[in-house]
């Protein structure tokens, strides 16, 4: 970033713009001392004492992935590939979310966990609930980092200032706020963070596709650039999935992330589960993804479009430029992908409007980081430090030890942030580390959930077996060993370690002993009462707009739509 600052293509940002931006942060600032008066136990701090409605956590938990590498990796994807990135979201996402509300809550939240890992180590025991503990914080610690480092480009952009410099300030306001209320005002900045962003990305959007003249004017010169008519149609996605038959790449798409990568986040990364978790109820927490799943859908016409607009219409995206990017090569511009969004903030909006838009990219980049913190404490604190480190303290001491925690993380991810650094398009970075951690978590967690037989051990083994074999595809594809570009090598690496998770697991459970059926009560989907997987309708949960199932139905049919309308 510091060589577009060089080549003098700052935001030019005036008082004006500043003032906003001044405002916007004290207001932050502010909801995290407020929350803090809230926060008496280890609960409070870490779960919100499970008090906050529905809406909160659903707009929360979209929020908490409406960050750094939502907006910017998007928008970087949505310059690189077109349409195709709208997978993510219509594949990629909302699928994966309705599951994790109809059938997947009521295991969470009706058992009481605090944690994911939590969940497993009832359902496997120590080993398996180790693994996955150590695995899903070096996953957040490293995902922090991305959104630091994009946090940190912003400011560079924004002030001049050394990058090391950006990152350190953008840390301590993020940890600002987090250390002081804990989950509550993680939680209540996101929900202001979405509605900021929204007013941010919306009107870039209208003002960029104005340019370009409309709709049919942005698909005309996308079509006759370098990515040419590929980039305007969804399927099959060759150029996202790096595969140049259609067949595989449509199997790519469905199975390796519409199924692996897709099934394995949403449905196992506590940093979205941890928001439904906060809810107040079982429906609230059910509906708390499905809820999140209505702005999901939309998402890709503020963050996708804009990238595309960027690479058609920004001097630095354009021309040979782009074909030296979409070939992997350094542009002569010195800019990537990763600087879309930046570029056509610069473009196109004036003063006022641009401390709106900066403040929107600010709060994306923070709401992303703060999950990325408040759910690595979480489980730091339960599922490491307590439960194999420091046991039977007094509940005021894991409260302080959290805040320390949130602390240490914070530095962990300044180191993380450089490393983030060297990725052109920051996408491929993260999808690596999807299929490393979220995929063969998700082959474990479904299997043990849905077969009883099987065992302790085959939930470790088959989990250390699928992260190992993701890793390994990881290492042929960037030794040149096997050659595959755009995303395609976390698309396959996932898909194989989920494989191999399964094939492990099942042969390993029949070669030990599962638990007795009287310790799996609530842990497995067959061996668990009807009546403690279901929710009261009664009270405020009570109404046919709060039923799981028909908001879910409603959501499912918006996507099939939007999958035809683009097709």
């Amino acid at each position: 970033m510091s060589i577009l600052a060089d080549a003098n293509l700052r935001l030019d940002a005036n008082a004006v713009d500043f003032a906003l931006l001044a405002c916007y942060f004290l207001l932050v600032l502010g909801i995290g001392y407020a929350a803090r008066r809230r926060v008496s136990t280890s609960l409070d701090f870490f779960l919100s004492g499970r008090s906050l409605p529905a809406w909160v956590t659903g707009l929360a938990f979209i929020a908490a992935n409406l960050g750094a590498i939502e907006v910017m990796g998007m928008s970087a994807n949505g310059a690189q590939y077109g349409i195709p990135t709208a997978h993510y979201f219509w594949i990629g996402a909302v699928p994966a979310m309705l599951f994790l509300g109809i059938v997947m809550m009521p295991f969470y939240y009706g058992s009481k966990v605090r944690s994911v890992p939590e969940f497993m180590l009832r359902r496997f025991g120590k080993p398996a609930h180790l693994v996955n503990a150590i695995s899903f914080g070096t996953a957040q610690i490293l995902i922090a980092g991305i959104n630091l480092f994009l946090l940190a480009s912003v400011i560079d952009l924004l002030l001049g200032w050394p990058i090391w410099l950006s990152v350190i300030v953008s840390a301590a306001i993020v940890l600002t706020y987090t250390a002081l209320g804990g989950l509550s005002a993680a939680i209540y900045n996101e929900v202001l963070q979405f509605f900021v962003i929204v007013a941010a990305l919306l009107p870039l959007t209208i003002v960029g596709l104005y340019k370009v003249g409309g709709w049919e004017g942005l698909v005309d010169k996308v079509s006759n650039g370098p990515g040419g008519e590929a980039q305007v149609h969804l399927w099959p996605g060759n150029q996202l999935t790096g595969f140049e038959s259609n067949l595989a790449s449509v199997l790519g798409l469905v199975f390796g992330l519409g199924f692996v990568l897709s099934f394995g986040y949403w449905t196992t990364n506590f940093v979205e589960v941890q928001r439904a978790m906060a809810a107040k109820s079982m429906s609230a927490a059910r509906r708390t993804p499905i809820i999140g799943s209505f702005p999901k859908i939309f998402i890709p016409f503020i963050v996708i479009i804009p990238g595309m607009i960027a690479g058609v219409s920004v001097t630095e995206l354009m021309g040979e430029n782009k074909e030296a990017l979409l070939a992997e090569q350094a542009a002569p511009s010195g800019a990537t992908f990763n600087d879309a969004l930046l570029l056509l903030i610069r473009d196109l909006l004036p003063n006022g409007m641009l401390g709106i838009a900066i403040a929107g990219l600010l709060a994306s980049f923070m709401a992303g980081m703060a999950a990325n913190l408040s759910s690595f404490n979480t489980v730091f604190t339960y599922d490491i430090w307590q439960d194999y480190l420091v046991r039977d303290r007094d509940d005021g001491y894991y409260l302080r030890f959290g805040r320390l925690v949130t602390a240490g993380a914070t530095v962990l991810a300044i180191g993380t942030a450089f490393i983030a650094s060297s990725y052109a398009n920051l996408m491929d970075y993260l999808q690596q580390l999807f299929s490393f951690f979220n995929a063969p978590l998700f082959a474990t967690f479904i299997l043990g959930m849905f077969w009883r037989r099987m065992t302790a051990t085959a939930g470790w083994v088959g989990l250390v077996s699928g992260i190992v074999t993701a890793v390994t595809v990881f290492v042929l594809s960037e030794s040149g060993v096997w050659t595959l570009p755009g995303q395609g090598a976390a698309f396959v690496g996932a898909g194989a370690a989920f494989v191999v998770d399964i094939v492990v697991s099942v042969g390993v459970s029949y070669a030990t002993a599962p638990k007795p059926d009287s310790e799996l009560a609530g842990l497995v989907w067959s061996l668990t009462p009807k009546k403690d997987r279901q929710h009261t309708t009664t009270g405020a949960d009570a109404g046919w707009y709060r039923n799981p199932a028909l908001l879910a139905g409603i959501a499912l049919v918006l996507t099939i739509i939007m999958n035809i309308i683009f097709a």
